[in-house]
């Protein structure tokens, strides 16, 4: 993985970075935020438009979705099109792996994926384009999920992959004691979507 820093001023005359990690999936990226500590806490800017745009994440966020999650629950492998979303996803609290899946038709890297650990410790956002498969699993005790997407949710264009599709091999760090959903229960395997749903690679 490549990693840069990315500088702006503040408002306030200060000089702010966040380290642009690239991974081995085009425009997957891992941000991480400067964190300003002391004695009383912290602060960390979670996001900025200019700057964040500069990093190479483009497009309007315009929904917030927040999720509590105990321990082996495994949300996933989610994604919508039409109405691809992109997102950019943390973990307030707790800890999660964080998995994104490129299922982008004409892709290099199509069916490969990466997997991240975003937790309360190490302040991480995963930003993951439109088009991707997404998913996570608990590891603490419990965790709060954040995601930004650029697009509204809407049921009838979601489609779900099965988490543990040979296909694909994703090695979730929990080995047992996966709790699911009915409906991600169900998913399917990745070379049963019919392409019609799978959003075309452009880079």
């Amino acid at each position: 993985m490549a990693s840069t820093y990315l500088n702006l001023s503040s408002t306030a005359g200060e000089l702010q970075a966040m380290k642009v990690i690239k991974t081995d999936i085009s425009g997957v990226l891992i941000i991480e935020p400067k964190v300003f500590g002391d004695s009383r806490g912290y602060f960390l800017e979670s996001y900025s438009q200019q700057r964040y745009e500069e990093a190479g994440i483009s497009g309007n966020f315009i929904q917030d979705n927040l999720s509590f999650s105990c321990r082996g629950v495994l949300r996933g492998l989610h994604f919508q099109n039409p109405n691809a979303q992109g997102k950019l996803v943390s973990a307030p609290m707790g800890e999660v792996f964080d998995v994104a899946v490129d299922i982008r038709l004409g892709s290099p890297t199509f069916g490969k994926w990466v997997g991240v650990h975003l937790s309360r410790e190490n302040n991480r956002q995963l930003w993951i384009p439109p088009g991707l498969a997404h998913g996570f699993v608990v590891l603490s005790e419990t965790a709060l999920f954040s995601y930004k997407c650029t697009e509204y949710y809407t049921p009838q264009n979601e489609h779900c992959i099965l988490w543990d599709d040979p296909d694909i091999g994703i090695e979730w760090p929990l080995a047992e004691g996966i709790k699911l959903s009915t409906k991600d229960q169900a998913g399917i395997k990745l070379a049963d979507i019919d392409h019609l749903h799978l959003k075309r690679y452009s880079n």
